[in-house]
């Protein structure tokens, strides 16, 4: 008898196991959720950012992690954040 059980359960094992893998359907979210691809950053972006990379990224890794960003002063941070808006009273301007 205990023959016939240990067998069963091999059986049983064995079926479980060559189940097909259900698909996730949590990938299909993730994608529909997405945001919309970034604008391109403009020259003045571009050197704002790289001066403030230069002025804290400590280990030179190309990337501010959460130390150096905690040692930025409050003026740069609001300079990081204001680029946008710098930018578009720069054109403003021009015209």
């Amino acid at each position: 008898m205990s023959t016939a059980a240990a067998l069963l359960g091999v059986l049983v094992l064995t079926a479980h196991a060559a189940e097909p893998a259900k698909a996730d359907p949590k990938p299909d979210a993730k994608k529909e959720a997405r945001p919309a691809k970034r604008t391109p950053l403009t020259e003045e972006q571009k050197a704002v950012r790289k001066e403030i990379l230069a002025k804290y990224d400590a280990n030179k890794d190309g990337k501010l992690d959460a130390t150096e960003r905690k040692s930025m002063t409050k003026e740069d941070r609001q300079k990081l954040r204001n680029v946008p808006a710098e930018a578009a009273k720069g054109k403003k301007k021009a015209k």
